[in-house]
């Protein structure tokens, strides 16, 4: 501590001490999870992607586009390897922060969707597994119609099993548009079975609860062939009870997951979008556990949505949670391909 002498900071140096501080979040550009930020697709197996759109959703506030930038500052901090899977992702998997997609006409929704599917499409064609973070929860729409159905590479053009945590069906066909927006967060769950790239007889939608404003707003989902567990049937089945149907369902089946953080109680997701209060939801050891229990499914991505940060407890709790499941799905993800080139060795 006393030696007066000037510091030569070398390049070995300074390298050595960049890796000294890389556990710290606090410390360089922020990424999630700290991860390399590189924007190629070819060197990835797990892309994690922001995407700001709020035009998809007029009915709340618009600020889930900002959900990105606060789960990457959140993220930093949070604990590297998966303790349940015996688990080091980040040594498993090529795992990068790929960027926002860019939204350069980000008020128009049904632009934004064209855009968004035209991104995910470059992360298909080479084979890479997205996690990505909304926004609201039109972004899983495009998403799915890149990585999954016809001429997609990730699924072989099979359609994809879908398992959707919400309050809301989010398949309202009986409503044309929303606000304006036909794409939309209201419509996804609905034009991805008809167009062929969700496989609904395959797919469950988790957690829907509160009342409705119409009667009929959940035949839709019915009809096409999802089978969908309220939030009082959850709690009657159990957990473990639901994932013996999510799997039985699922089957050999390419399977994605999305997750509206207005699944969460609101005590526990205060910042989601469309809030169901009077009506708890599930704790975020429900979602945890029932994550778990897709463990060796072929998940070939996930996201998690309707974060409206400036909504947020002081602590971001709400942020804090989604980053947890950020890091479930993509250890579902790394956990699977570990399997696979273990079998392949």
């Amino acid at each position: 501590m006393d030696d007066q002498r000037p510091f030569v900071m070398d390049e070995e140096t300074y390298q050595s001490m960049k890796r000294q501080t890389n556990s710290w979040y606090w410390y360089n550009i922020a990424t999630f999870f700290r991860c390399p930020w590189d924007e190629n697709p070819n060197n990835a197996d797990i892309a994690f992607v922001g995407v700001p759109h709020s035009s998809g959703n007029g009915s709340t506030e618009r600020d889930q586009h900002l959900a990105p930038r606060f789960l990457r500052h959140v993220s930093g901090f949070y604990r590297r390897c998966h303790a349940k899977y015996g688990l080091n992702p980040w040594e498993e998997c090529r795992i990068t922060d790929m960027g926002d997609v860019p939204l350069p006409e980000a008020m128009v929704n049904d632009i934004c969707v064209r855009h968004i599917e035209g991104f995910y499409k470059r992360l298909d064609n080479a084979g890479v597994r997205p996690v990505s973070i909304g926004g609201d929860h039109a972004i899983t729409g495009p998403i799915l119609k890149a990585i999954a159905g016809p001429n997609a590479k990730i699924t072989g053009g099979r359609k994809a099993a879908l398992i959707h945590f919400d309050a809301h069906t989010d398949a309202y066909e009986h409503i044309p548009h929303w606000l304006g927006a036909v794409r939309s967060a209201a419509h996804w769950a609905a034009y991805l079975v008809r167009e062929g790239h969700v496989d609904a007889e395959r797919s469950t939608q988790v957690g829907i609860r509160g009342n409705v404003v119409t009667l009929d707003w959940r035949d839709t989902s019915h009809n096409l062939g999802y089978r969908v567990i309220g939030i009082d049937e959850f709690r009657e089945l159990g957990v473990r009870k639901v994932v013996e149907i999510l799997r039985e369902r699922v089957g050999d089946s390419p399977v994605y997951i999305t997750f509206d953080m207005d699944a969460l109680d609101p005590v526990y997701a205060p910042a989601a979008a469309n809030l169901e209060p009077g009506y708890s939801g599930m704790t975020p050891d429900d979602a945890t556990r029932t994550l778990h229990g897709l463990r060796g499914l072929d998940v070939i991505g996930g996201d998690v949505v309707c974060i409206i940060p400036t909504k947020d407890n002081p602590n971001n709790i709400t942020s804090m949670n989604a980053m947890v499941l950020m890091f479930e799905q993509m250890c579902l993800i790394a956990d699977r391909l570990r399997t696979l080139r273990g079998a392949k060795a």
